[in-house]
């Protein structure tokens, strides 16, 4: 795992697939999304490296229920006393009562898929809170969710108005630019949600798979989302 800094109070973990994000409100500690299930002891010590204690962390929202984004969120919860968060509409899915609804593949895409299949299993896990378009999440100084469905009905953005950062989740990836995510059930629903995310124009954009943009996000952000959409679906 990598530790990189995005901003001051700001951190991302890179995974071997996918990443999570730390947020820091002084003591207090926030984490966006959790890597898989061997990824609890990599986050802790990675929260020890910047002197902070991982008990101080008091919440984790978890942006849409595919298992390289959840899969350490219980452990962290129940070592540090952490409220999970998730949309109602993935929450079923996170606690292991459903399945998780199959993405719509294009060509390309099936080699990355295949790759996915390397990600060990998540547990069912608890979501505490349930969230909804606009819910206020009582970090960041007003961070509010984003329901951008597509990438799964439950996908979530995470914005933080007043520092100009935006978490996409998987609706946005950076693969050489930004571009729509890969591994949609509606393709056409994520390209709707890519487009609402972009007009928050964000200064600092955080990806579920790529690294930050930041400065210039909005720019970026919206350059691709005004493309033709068939141009999305192209690898890089």
């Amino acid at each position: 795992m990598d530790l990189v800094e995005v901003l001051p109070q700001l951190h991302m973990f890179r995974f071997p697939i996918g990443q999570a994000y730390l947020w820091r409100d002084g003591a207090d500690l926030t984490l966006i999304d959790t890597g898989d299930i061997n990824a609890a002891p990599a986050i802790e010590d990675g929260v020890r490296s910047l002197g902070l204690d991982p008990g101080r962390i008091s919440r984790i929202v978890i942006t849409h229920g595919h298992i390289d984004h959840y899969g350490a969120a219980q452990e962290l919860a129940d070592r540090h006393g952490a409220e999970i968060m998730a949309h109602r509409l993935d929450a079923a899915v996170i606690r292991g009562e459903e399945e998780i609804a199959e993405p719509v593949l294009l060509d390309w895409e099936l080699p990355l898929w295949e790759h996915t299949r390397t990600v060990p299993p998540a547990p069912p896990t608890r979501v505490d809170r349930e969230l909804a378009d606009g819910d206020e999440l009582g970090f960041g100084q007003g961070a509010r969710v984003v329901h951008s469905p597509g990438h799964t009905p439950g996908s979530i953005g995470i914005h933080l108005p007043h520092h100009g950062v935006l978490f996409t989740g998987d609706c946005v990836a950076r693969v050489d630019r930004v571009i729509l995510g890969v591994f949609n059930i509606d393709p056409e629903q994520a390209m709707a949600s890519f487009r609402r995310l972009a007009a928050l124009e964000p200064t600092t954009a955080c990806f579920g798979h790529g690294d930050p943009v930041t400065p210039g996000a909005a720019a970026a952000m919206r350059a691709s989302a005004d493309r033709d959409p068939g141009l999305q679906v192209e690898h890089g």
